[in-house]
């Protein structure tokens, strides 16, 4: 009888836990492959220079400083995916050397592609290194873009980044930046009163395609006014 009891006990006690468990809102999951992992690629290529602001469940806060970018056109494009793939041989170019001053540029990361939700045109861009940021070399089909101290928002995503991932992963950090943070700031308040509710987001790849899944890091980014 008391061995009954302690099962009944040990029952009821289990189940609670699955209904508490249950009843607990459930952010986004956190970025993979794991939360603020610095990408290996920026042990050997240089990358923009940030601040971490704030962290919270699957989102990240930065300050980026302020850099120049290289910039295409925009890229009509069926799919982001190839027009990162068309950006990037134009930009590989320009680095080797197609430019008008024949300045031949070191390879930095990410490779950066602006999407706005509902279009299918892109810009795809190359962070410029730093002692090309004064004075970068100009050339036909391209633009310099200023990032001045920045605000972006980050989640990081393993893998091969397709159209529907980035998408998804997109959504993801929106919803993400709803919860209350590490130092209690509610994020998206400032980023729908500066881009919208369907803002302009960036994928940053810092992978060559040979690189293999398991050890891919790409970023969704939003930039954002506060």
């Amino acid at each position: 009888m008391e061995t009954g009891l302690t099962i009944l006990k040990l029952s009821f006690c289990i189940s609670l836990v699955v209904v508490v468990a249950c009843a607990q809102p459930q952010a986004p999951a956190p970025w993979n492959p794991s939360m603020g992992m610095r990408p290996g690629t920026c042990d050997r290529y240089e990358c923009p220079a940030y601040t971490l602001v704030d962290t919270g469940y699957g989102f990240e806060i930065r300050m980026y400083d302020s850099a120049v970018w290289m910039s295409t056109a925009p890229i009509p494009a069926p799919s982001m995916t190839q027009a990162t793939k068309t950006g990037f041989q134009r930009l590989l170019s320009y680095i080797k050397g197609n430019n008008k001053s024949k300045t031949k540029m070191n390879m930095t990361a990410p490779v950066m592609t602006q999407a706005t939700p509902g279009k299918s045109i892109y810009t795809v861009s190359f962070y410029v290194a730093k002692k090309n940021q004064e004075n970068p070399p100009r050339a036909n089909g391209l633009h310099v873009k200023q990032w001045k101290p920045t605000y972006v928002a980050v989640r990081q995503v393993g893998g091969y980044v397709t159209d529907d991932v980035a998408k998804t992963e997109a959504a993801a950090l929106m919803t993400s930046l709803t919860v209350v943070s590490n130092n209690g700031t509610v994020w998206i308040g400032a980023i729908e009163k500066s881009k919208g509710k369907s803002p302009e987001f960036l994928i940053a790849d810092y992978n060559s395609p040979s690189t293999q899944t398991t050890a891919r890091v790409n970023e969704i980014l939003v930039p954002f006014n506060m």
